[in-house]
Order: C-alpha cells, then structure tokens, then sequence
C-alpha cells in the first residue's frame, strides 16, 4: 500500500484520470490519503478523512510513508483559522493555504511534511467545539460562490460546506449531502430542530440531492449560487428573491 499527502494550497481532485475530466472534490493542504492505484501521472486515492475516492495528479501531493501516514491519521487534527493564510517553507518561499487546511505535527508554529518544516503563525483550531460554534464558523462562508466539487472560501458546493463547517468544529461529515443524510439522529418536525442541525432535500426521483444548515427563527444556510440563508418551512426552501421554493424538504438530522 501507498500513502501520500496534499503538499499545495487547493487541488482538483477528478473522476477520471485526466485535467478535463469533472472536478468531484477538492485536496487542501496536508490532507493525506492512501494510493490505490498508480500510473506515470495520475494516482486513485482515498481520503483518509472521509474514504472520498478520486484522481489527483503526481505533481500535487507528496508520497509519505506507513508511519507518517498513521501519525497523522492518530494525531488531533490542527486546522487552519483564517480565510486565507501561508505557510513559508526554510526557504522563505511561500505556500497559500485555505481555511480548513491540514496542519500535519503542528508544534509551536511549525509543521512537517516528510523532511520538509514550514512555518505557520496565524490562527488554528483544534479540538471539538460547542455546538453554538457551528452557525460561527458557517457565517464565515457567507457569499461564497457554489463550485461543484469544491470546499474552500473561493468556491465551496452545499455538502462540501457542510462538511467544511463541521469540520472546522472538530467533527467528521461524510463527503456527500445523500451520505450525510445516513449520519446522526432523525428528527420529526422543524420545530424539534436547533441551530446547526443539518436539513436535507431530495429531487423528483426522491434522491437526496442537498444540505444546508438550520439557523434560529426558521431561517437556512446553504450553498445554492452562493453561500445564501434563506426560509425553511415544512415544504422545504423558500427563497424571497424568486418568490418561490427552490428545494423540497426530506429529512432533518441531529448530528451533534
């Protein structure tokens, strides 16, 4: 088996093996993952985090090895704090990193991957927080553009912000919002939900298809054209600006 790691800001992970194929997730720095398969430029991987599967190209991560790889998965993950940030190699060259970004054996602003040391002085989270936290960190990416596939500030999709949120709170959403739906506790009626549990909404197969997160007084955040909030009610999701419901309502659970 082989192990490696995001070593650059933000990378496109694709279903198929090539840049023109569809951008199904995004790698942000020091994510790590196990290689499944292996050719001269692309690698299959898996995500350590969430077991999401897909290709990224050789120059963007780092092969790391057995070891690394499980001290990294059995250390509490460090995050980055900030919309946008840098590390800066020995070199003093710089490296963007994203809120959300991996700190892989942060200690005393410095970080390592393989026998490369970063330094890093802004903000961190780690550990678990109170649920309150979550509507915080979730207002965080307001106005944020929908980009299928994505997960950062720049461009984030309604399950990638969901996961993106919780994450940041110290708790592990799958990847996809059907996924998601599997998780955590069923409630039975709005009026039984609190803020920062998670709403989904199915199409007209019945096939979950959305996620946001349930603010106070009937109100929801979710990525739909932008990072947006809007109405809930029994039906689903009302949108004022178009005078209408734009998703249909399916399940609310309680994830913490």
């Amino acid at each position: 088996m082989f192990y490696g790691i995001c070593n650059l800001g933000i990378v496109p992970l694709r279903k198929e093996p090539s840049h023109q194929s569809e951008m199904t997730n995004q790698v942000l720095f020091g994510e790590h993952f196990t290689i499944l398969e292996k050719d001269k430029e692309w690698s299959k991987i898996k995500l350590s985090f969430d077991n999401f599967e897909g290709y990224i190209h050789h120059l963007q991560f780092q092969e790391i090895s057995e070891d690394i790889y499980e001290r990294i998965v059995n250390d509490e993950y460090t995050l980055s704090n900030e919309i946008i940030d840098f590390i800066s190699t020995t070199n003093n060259d710089l490296i963007t990193i994203p809120l959300g970004a991996n700190l892989p054996f942060y200690e005393n602003n410095r970080l390592k991957i393989n026998t490369s040391i970063f330094n890093f002085e802004g903000k961190i989270s780690k550990g678990t927080l109170d649920k309150d936290k979550i509507i915080h960190k979730a207002f965080t990416y307001l106005n944020t553009p929908y980009l299928w596939g994505g997960k950062t500030p720049f461009g984030i999709d309604c399950s990638g912000f969901s996961q993106m949120v919780y994450k940041l709170c110290g708790y592990k959403l799958l990847r996809d919002a059907n996924q998601q739906a599997t998780q955590g506790e069923v409630l039975s009626f709005i009026e039984e939900s609190e803020p920062g549990d998670l709403a989904f909404f199915d199409n007209d197969e019945g096939e979950i298809t959305h996620v946001g997160i349930i603010l106070n007084n009937y109100q929801i955040i979710h990525a739909h054209g932008k990072v947006r909030i809007d109405t809930l009610d029994h039906s689903g999701i009302y949108n004022a600006e178009l005078q209408k419901h734009t998703h249909k309502l399916r399940i609310i659970k309680r994830i913490i």
